[in-house]
């Protein structure tokens, strides 16, 4: 007797190949569904005669540390402003001033997320908008809420800048009240103002003028000034001495307070008399004019000394040749890097660069002079330990990877950087 299966099993088996089909052909169905619902939003993004979905989170905030006429605006984007949608083709950024009529402050491309609102009215409110543009439609944004630009009086992005203001500027203080108090000042020796007595001794023991040139600028340059101020010095000990001074100038301005130091000069010394104006003499505002004239000075009245203080340009190789040639003692000095070669290889002495400021500020006595030289000195002790520090930090972390160094050379990086907006 064979035994015949039981059919159990294969109805069971039948129930889940049902159930599996049918659980595809609800995925299938639901794939399907999906893939045209997608289709239908590709198409209602590129449709031309539906708007852009328009920007959101539109911020508009007082731009810090300005003078009152910035406002920075934030948004995010359209969610059209994708590539692969190219739904978006630009924004534009609309204002509203005292409930004004709006007015486009610019057109951004896509992409954009920010824009600076600037040369704006302190005392008037605005409000902004921005719209999405599309091809031949664009959607408006809300609008911000009223906003008033502000004046910030300190900027503190640029703290590091004030605070070295403040150090040098107490420094400077400070040495002009101590000035004031009669307390002499240490100015390291300058060979060169260390000659100016003695130049001047030539000229009395071989009874011969003194010329004295205050380079060819106006009075509007500092280093004409700085040779003024050492004039009235020099003209103060011609007049003790009572030998000639002739000083042909090239600007009238320059010829007229030369004339007013000097007599100064002749009247501190207790000399009012023997000061004449013909000291002082007008020759050409014409550069190599003025150049053959003095230099035709020289070789008449061949004066024991001659200083050439000032700004000087190309005519300063000819004067000081020509000085040289006529055997004259030379007190050089000049702010003008290229032309100090030229004095270095002719004069006898030559202050260089700031040394002729130093020599008016010490020449002169005057506490202001002397305060702001100093106090000067503080700032390049500053700088020259910056320097010297810096070099030490980043060398030292380039070596040991040490943590220490390279916070050194950030913090001084930060402290010597001026910031930007």
């Amino acid at each position: 007797m064979i035994a015949r299966r039981s059919t159990p099993d294969s109805g069971t088996c039948g129930s889940l190949r049902i159930s599996t089909f049918c659980l595809f052909l609800l995925l299938g169905v639901a794939a399907q569904l999906s893939a045209q619902e997608g289709a239908v939003d590709t198409t209602t993004r590129s449709n031309p005669q539906i708007p852009p979905a328009p920007v959101t989170s539109l911020i508009a905030e007082d731009f810090n540390y300005d003078d009152g006429e910035n406002i920075m605006l934030t948004w995010v984007p359209s969610i059209d402003d994708q590539p692969a949608i190219g739904g978006v083709t630009g924004y534009q950024v609309f204002q509203i001033r005292n409930d004004g009529v709006p007015e486009k402050l610019a057109d951004l491309l896509p992409g954009a997320n920010s824009f600076r609102a600037q040369d704006l009215q302190i005392d008037s409110t605005y409000r902004f908008y921005v719209v999405a543009l599309a091809d031949g439609v664009s959607s408006e944004s809300i609008r911000t809420a009223p906003i008033r630009t502000e004046r910030e009086w300190i900027d503190w992005n640029l703290w590091n800048l004030m605070l070295i203001t403040l150090i040098i500027g107490g420094a400077i203080i400070v040495f002009i009240e101590t000035a004031k108090r009669g307390k002499k000042l240490f100015v390291r020796k300058i060979a060169g103002l260390e000659a100016v007595d003695e130049a001047i001794g030539r000229a009395t023991e071989m009874g011969r003028p003194i010329l004295y040139i205050p380079g060819i600028q106006d009075m509007d340059d500092v280093q004409t000034l700085a040779a003024l101020t050492i004039l009235g010095r020099v003209a103060e000990h011609v007049a003790t001495y009572d030998i000639k001074i002739r000083m042909p100038v090239s600007r009238s301005l320059v010829m007229t307070a030369a004339r007013e130091t000097i007599k100064a000069s002749y009247q501190a010394a207790g000399r009012p008399d023997a000061y004449s104006e013909d000291m002082v003499s007008y020759v050409t505002d014409e550069q190599f004019g003025y150049v053959a004239a003095v230099s035709g000075i020289m070789v008449r009245e061949k004066p024991a000394t001659v200083f050439l203080l000032g700004a000087f340009m190309a005519e300063s190789l000819i004067l000081a040749e020509t000085g040289n040639s006529v055997g004259a003692i030379q007190i050089a000095g000049t702010a003008r890097p290229a032309q100090l070669p030229f004095f270095v290889a002719a004069c006898d002495f030559t202050l260089i660069g700031e040394e002729l400021f130093a020599a008016s500020a010490y020449l002169s006595g005057e506490p202001r002079a002397l305060g702001s030289l100093k106090g000067q000195d503080v700032g390049k002790a500053i700088a020259m330990v910056a320097v010297v520090l810096g070099m030490a930090a980043v060398t030292l972390y380039s070596l040991t990877e040490g943590g220490a160094f390279k916070s050194v050379a950030d913090w001084l990086h930060t402290m010597f950087t001026i910031a930007s907006d």
